[in-house]
């Protein structure tokens, strides 16, 4: 039985001291529950403040990406190891923002996550296509690629331990939400192609996200397809009570 994961991807909001209210707020609402693993992911710069907000509770910390080296000159880039210090157990890579806007590759969620796993980093890699691609029919095409240059060169045991989030592109934070079924289908595919890179049991073992505009009204009936085990949730995770809502219905 996969335990359902709830995470927040706060984005590039929030400062230090908005970011240590909402994670109070998270906190207080769901910081208790052990059924589904919560993360909330702030910015890199409230790291450490929120780290000591959920010191204690069940809730993990994550950051929205980081470097594969472990030094040097990349400015503007964290490695694992600061993200460690700083408290973080999750990692959010690949997400499609950074793919569109800042030229990530399947090659270089590849690098990272070589880097994320052997630090102890939990990793969550998005995959998902674009409008363009759903309309052209080439949707498992695009996940497959994803996935397979994403996972090239993880072992088994490693491959284990990863999150996947399906987003797809046309769904994140424009209101449109994939149907159950058509999410649904998506994350059956990826089991799949996961089955015939690994084996069928870490095919079926593998947790499978669903990201694209979820919200407190809709994740129940998302969250009840037999293959997708919880969110990673963008603009509903700014309210922690809307958050928390998200996170009662994966229970």
């Amino acid at each position: 039985m996969r335990k359902p994961i709830v995470a927040g991807n706060w984005k590039m909001n929030q400062d230090s001291e908005a970011a240590e209210a909402l994670a109070r707020g998270v906190v207080e609402a769901v910081g208790g529950v052990e059924a589904v693993d919560v993360v909330i992911c702030p910015p890199f710069t409230a790291l450490e403040r929120v780290a000591g907000v959920v010191e204690g509770s069940s809730v993990g910390l994550g950051a929205q990406t980081m470097h594969w080296e472990s030094e040097g000159a990349f400015t503007g880039e964290v490695a694992a190891g600061m993200l460690l210090t700083c408290g973080c157990d999750y990692v959010i890579l690949g997400h499609s923002e950074r793919r569109q806007h800042f030229g990530e590759t399947d090659e270089t969620v590849n690098r990272r996550l070589k880097a994320a796993l052997p630090a102890g980093l939990a990793p969550i890699v998005c995959v998902g296509e674009t409008l363009e691609q759903r309309q052209s029919g080439v949707t498992e095409d695009v996940v497959r690629t994803q996935v397979t240059g994403g996972f090239d060169g993880i072992s088994g045991d490693d491959a284990s331990k990863v999150v996947l989030a399906y987003e797809p592109v046309w769904a994140i934070g424009t209101g449109e939400t994939a149907t159950p079924e058509q999410t649904e289908a998506v994350h059956a595919f990826i089991r799949e192609v996961l089955g015939q890179l690994y084996s069928d049991e870490i095919g079926q073992a593998v947790r499978i996200q669903y990201g694209g505009s979820v919200k407190p009204d809709n994740a129940d009936e998302l969250f009840g397809q037999a293959n997708i085990d919880g969110g990673l949730i963008g603009g509903a995770s700014l309210k922690a009570d809307s958050f928390a809502a998200i996170v009662r219905a994966a229970l």
